[in-house]
């Protein structure tokens, strides 16, 4: 007798492959750093704040795109720019504050990690880039979540996946474009960049005044800010776990193992997001209960968003293999059960901390929106980085 696959499976597994797609732009982000890598070579502390520019831009990004996703569902945003609801408008103010907090407590753990050299450099390039990104991919974030609502799609599925790799690439870019003009000496760039940051910081003051009798804004941003402290210190783990992973890969000329990464911690990180966020909205609808052996009533999800990552890492095995010139069938199986092997373990724990945030946070009767995105995607790295560190060790006689 046939099998018959769920319909929310089937459904989930089709829109997350869609979605984690967009992951193999994510290797075009490594290219661009390795291409300019002469920038570092000049200013040291460069290196130290490019993984928390991506970390405090994931924040932002993931919970920007959880709270929209749900809002969307339960009626509280409409799928418009102009003439939206109050929330809408409020969340988004909301995010401009964010911006400006995350770019200064970022900056200040690595300007005190790199014993405060170049400090003003430092706070002024990361916050000039924090600001102008958010100017930039703000307007992405919103098209593709209305654009998906409006045609049947599900933006818990859709949104972070996509908005995630997209804004690693063009946050990439700006930092790029901001550091060389730091490092380029130009007055115009030093006054262009401060007057940047000066406006993020004026816009942000004018917000929080004028929204400071909102109960609903109030409390995303002090959810937020706890989330952000949290996420400084998550975000050191990946890096130091890094180091050991390219030891490893140097010493067995594991190159496709460098084309790939930036893919696996994208891939990890959007598994998270639709278990979570798909989670979050069942429970603002009331059609999960919020604890932890309802888990089963949600394994449609799971299983679907789970499948979806082992497709794509077989497409990013086969991919690395031709970009190294090492593809042959023996090569192919091998990397590929490599691949699978750093996925069951770094998905399995990604799973479980996404939807362990989702419960625990609602069960506090905090909104686990502000939580479950930012939390699960800075995870993401160090459970990634770590799961990759494991498969190495025990694939090591076979990739020697």
């Amino acid at each position: 007798m046939a099998l018959k696959v769920k319909p929310r499976f089937a459904e989930t597994l089709k829109q997350s492959v869609a979605a984690y797609a967009f992951n193999i732009f994510g290797i075009a982000a490594g290219t661009i750093i390795a291409y300019n890598s002469g920038l570092f070579a000049k200013a040291p502390w460069a290196v130290a704040i490019y993984p928390p520019i991506l970390s405090a831009r994931g924040v932002i990004g993931g919970l920007f795109c959880g709270r929209l996703s749900t809002a969307l569902h339960i009626g509280t945003v409409h799928p418009r720019l102009f003439g939206n609801t109050k929330s809408f408008y409020l969340l988004f103010q909301a995010i401009v504050i964010m911006t400006f907090e995350a770019s200064l407590m970022m900056s200040l753990i690595a300007a005190f990690l790199s014993g405060f050299k170049e400090f003003f450099n430092l706070v002024n390039v990361f916050m000039a880039t924090m600001a102008l990104a958010l100017v930039v991919i703000s307007p992405l974030t919103l098209t593709v979540s209305f654009i998906s609502f409006k045609h049947g799609l599900d933006p818990d599925i859709i949104l972070y996946p996509i908005e995630s790799t997209v804004a690693d690439l063009l946050i990439t870019l700006i930092y790029i474009a901001v550091l060389g003009l730091n490092l380029a000496n130009s007055l115009f760039g030093g006054y262009v960049f401060t007057f940047i940051s000066l406006a993020l910081l004026l816009t942000s003051i004018f917000f929080l005044i004028k929204n400071a009798r909102e109960p609903e804004f109030i409390r995303t941003l002090k959810e937020s800010l706890l989330t952000l402290v949290l996420v400084s210190f998550i975000v050191n783990v990946a890096g130091a776990t890094l180091g050991r992973v390219e030891e490893l890969i140097r010493g067995k000329r594991l190159s496709q193992v460098y084309v790939v990464y930036p893919a696996l911690i994208d891939t990890i990180g959007d598994v998270g997001a639709v278990v979570g966020s798909t989670a979050t909205t069942k429970l603002a609808i009331g059609t999960l209960k919020a604890s932890f052996s309802s888990m089963k009533n949600h394994l449609t999800e799971v299983s679907g968003a789970w499948a979806a990552s082992l497709i794509m890492y077989f497409a990013y095995s086969i991919l690395a293999l031709l970009i190294t010139g090492t593809i042959a069938p023996t090569s192919l199986i091998t990397f590929t059960f490599f691949l699978f092997t750093v996925n069951i373990f770094a998905a399995f724990l990604i799973i479980l901390v996404s939807y362990s945030v989702a419960i625990l946070t609602y069960q506090k009767g905090l909104d686990p929106d502000n939580f479950e995105i930012p939390i699960e995607s800075s995870l993401a790295d160090s459970i990634t980085t770590i799961s990759l560190l494991v498969a190495l060790i025990l694939w090591a006689s076979i990739l020697a």
